[in-house]
């Protein structure tokens, strides 16, 4: 790692550079915590570094008890800690709130304790391409990407004055915030959709039990991430990998991670559901641009545009048959084959237009909602080069770096339920289900 100089310039001010080990045990305290990732999983109380996704720590599932009254160690987490992830995806930090405030952090949490200033902008700094960068020289892969927090105690970093911290800090809470929001409102658009599904099914209409075939056309992808030639400069499209389904929040993506040339294969237009399958079940989006799956994507392209949004729904319904259906380990290995004969129910076609006038507005607010996420990322992304451009060492993350934190969320990295299921999956991943149910 190079070591900088002690004062850069920016402006008319200067950012000297410093580390934890530099400012000493009596500014910085650090330390780790002691139970492994699978006894974390499985405990409520315990953060472990699956829990820890895009700034913050996943809230306490209602059906999660807060840890008993112990007497606090070294590895209990307090407000205002910073909780950085050092195994897997390296680096990823949250700050404490007191909803996690008095949990014990797993092994795989490094801890950072210190005054607000220092520990708001740790939690900044880590996120920009420079942070990253250097991090990924020091990621040690025996078995999965890993950092020592002693790696962690002598990693460089630009400290600016007080003000220029505070405005960062201020700029980037409001953007998670609006992220949030934005997110929480899409969510309940799509639940609402969801309801009013379930209130047409359960009202005991005469519906008809349908196969899929009769209804839609199923096609599986084909090719794998690792054969896809590099896209050319004009014309691409996007690529969609099984992982690119997995939890989100709503099923709908203003782009994909992936992108190849446009005749890497078959090209399916906007408003095609893809769906691909695990363990816990099937995940699925709606198209909003052109694209191309991969191998155990399914493209469903209903018969009629106007039954698009019951097809949705029925599918997120029918979540667990579908990964019944699938074959291969979790599940994974879903095909156009085995979806031909799912059995799904199919009001008449008065019922089915009364349901797409509906739920339409509603996956509209969603789709645009998404947009706005993806701008507010766009932004943010905007800001942390600017922050790496302005301490004077801009430095991009090697390929694996960049692709540990690219798009799609890492198909293991969030923990499995803890408890049974409920028997009604809508297709979300069950810790978002968890989370807000």
């Amino acid at each position: 790692m190079e070591a900088e100089a002690d004062g850069v310039g920016s402006g008319t001010t200067t950012w000297r550079t410093t580390s934890i080990e530099g400012e000493g045990t009596r500014k910085i305290y650090t330390t780790c915590g002691f139970l492994d990732e699978k006894t974390a999983d499985k405990t409520p109380g315990v953060v472990s570094s699956t829990f820890v996704r895009d700034g913050r720590i996943l809230p306490p599932p209602a059906n999660d008890c807060r840890p008993d009254e112990t007497p606090p160690t070294r590895a209990t987490l307090r407000e205002g800690d910073l909780a950085v992830v050092l195994v897997r995806r390296v680096g990823e930090s949250a700050l404490v709130t007191p909803e996690h405030a008095g949990w014990t952090a797993a092994r795989s949490i490094g801890i950072i304790r210190a005054e607000p200033l220092i520990v708001r902008w740790l939690h900044i700094w880590l996120q920009t391409p420079t942070a990253k960068a250097r991090i990924d020289e020091d990621v040690t892969a025996h078995v999965e990407p890993t950092i020592s927090l002693d790696t962690l105690r002598q990693l460089l970093f630009p400290l600016p004055p007080p003000d220029v911290v505070d405005s960062y800090h201020r700029a980037f809470s409001l953007i998670e915030e609006m992220i949030s929001l934005y997110r929480e409102t899409a969510r309940k658009a799509v639940a609402l959709a969801d309801a009013l599904h379930d209130d047409v099914v359960s009202s005991g209409g005469p519906w008809e039990a349908r196969p899929l075939a009769e209804v839609a056309k199923p096609k599986t992808g084909k090719g794998s991430e690792r054969s896809l030639p590099s896209p050319a400069l004009e014309p691409s499209a996007d690529v969609i990998a099984p992982k690119d389904l997995y939890g989100l929040p709503v099923p709908h993506v203003p782009r994909f991670r992936l992108s190849g040339p446009a005749g890497v294969g078959e090209l399916h237009p906007s408003g095609t559901i893809m769906l691909s399958t695990r363990s816990d079940g099937a995940h699925v989006a709606v198209l909003s641009r052109p694209a191309t799956p991969l191998r155990s994507v399914v493209a469903i392209r209903p018969a009629e545009d106007e039954d698009r949004w019951w097809l949705l729904h029925e599918l997120r319904s029918r979540s667990s048959d579908i990964a019944r259906a699938a074959q291969g380990q979790n599940n994974r290995e879903i095909s156009a084959l085995a979806l031909r004969r799912l059995k799904i129910t199919w009001p008449d076609r008065f019922s089915r237009a009364e349901f797409h006038r509906a739920a339409g507005p509603l996956h509209e607010a969603a789709q645009l909602l998404a947009c706005k996420i993806t701008t507010l990322h766009d932004l943010r992304d905007a800001l942390l080069r600017d922050i790496s451009a302005r301490a004077g060492i801009l430095r991009e993350p090697t390929g694996k770096s960049a692709k540990r934190s690219a798009g799609a969320p890492d198909p293991v990295g969030i923990p499995a339920p803890r408890v049974g299921r409920t028997g009604h999956e809508s297709g979300w991943h069950p810790e978002y289900r968890r989370i807000h149910e």
